[in-house]
């Protein structure tokens, strides 16, 4: 629906409402299936960029307004090749089902894929497509279908994460760099592994700055997490491991975190520059469906400290999926 604007421009019934300290805030009054007014998208924009992630919930969005509505905030990514149960006719649609994604495509089920992938309590924690020289700038997830109990998904704010450090480290940090590598943390199977081939003739790699300057808010952000990052550049890897281990427990300190409960017809939107998210591992077992639809928007290059851009390793150019 179309919202009225008051006379300082503002969006009329939009509400933000926070629901942890640091991070997440639940928007209400907006109909993301209707045609939205230039205020509501400003207010959902300047929620997004300070809160890192807002959630809507009881919405009723198919494939194409998914899209239309993430058009608003950016040119959304097409990926090059997206799973079966993705729907052909919106390439700019992802579709993730637990038991579909990867189960058996590499000679194992899906959980014992994410046993190899996720072995340690923080390899979880993930931006999407990290190791791009230009990961999306955010990520917008609706449910459609999600079990009874179990599921939920959290957030990380990094840009309170790197607040939070002391002033010493803080500036220790800012001078590094980092190489983000797709499957990084993957324990491979004894003997032949099809993953492990897979991931080296799908290699993707760059170098990012450990601490990223938002391009939006100017704000310092944390770059790490679990999952594309084992090395710091230019030391050892005892000194890197220490450190990465210190400044992972930091990102996701309980207090710089928000966990969502998800209901048919809710709807995530993250800065996926400013935070890290962690998918549940608590519905493994369950026989329970849990589908959800993402759509992602463009990103740029990060960019240090020092001003300078992240560099490509390799598989990765800006802009090419």
């Amino acid at each position: 629906m179309t919202r009225d604007r008051d006379g300082a421009g503002r969006a009329v019934g939009v509400e933000v409402n926070p629901v942890a300290g640091h991070i997440g805030a639940e928007i209400t009054g907006v109909d993301l299936a209707g045609e939205l007014d230039d205020a509501v998208v400003a207010a959902i924009r300047a929620a997004v960029l300070r809160w890192k992630v807002v959630f809507f919930r009881g919405q009723r969005l198919d494939h194409a307004g998914h899209v239309a509505f993430a058009r608003r905030f950016g040119e959304p990514v097409v990926l090059r090749k997206r799973g079966s149960a993705s729907p052909a006719d919106f390439p700019e649609v992802e579709t993730t089902a637990d038991r579909l994604e990867l189960g058996g495509k590499f000679g194992m089920e899906h959980d014992e894929w994410l046993r190899r992938r996720r072995h340690t309590l923080l390899r979880g924690w993930h931006c999407d497509h990290g190791a791009r020289i230009d990961p999306p700038a955010a990520t917008i997830l609706r449910a459609e279908t999600v079990p009874p109990y179990g599921g939920d998904t959290t957030w990380s704010n990094l840009a309170a994460a790197y607040a939070g450090l002391s002033g010493p480290v803080r500036e220790f940090v800012d001078g590094l760099r980092a190489e983000h590598r797709l499957g990084v943390g993957y324990q491979p199977r004894p003997g032949g592994d099809a993953y492990v081939r897979h991931l080296l003739d799908h290699q993707v790699a760059s170098l990012h700055p450990l601490v990223r300057v938002h391009p939006e808010t100017g704000e310092r952000v944390l770059y790490v997490n679990g999952y594309y990052v084992e090395q710091i550049a230019d030391l050892s890897r005892a000194e890197s491991g220490a450190i990465l281990e210190m400044l992972l427990e930091q990102a996701v300190r309980p207090e710089y975190t928000v966990r969502f409960r998800w209901e048919p017809g809710s709807v995530a939107f993250w800065d996926n520059r400013a935070t890290i998210h962690l998918a549940p591992g608590d519905n493994a077992h369950l026989d329970f469906p849990r589908t959800m639809h993402r759509v992602m928007l463009t990103g740029d290059v990060p960019v240090g400290v020092d001003g300078k851009p992240s560099e490509p390793v390799v598989g990765t150019e800006v802009g090419r999926w």
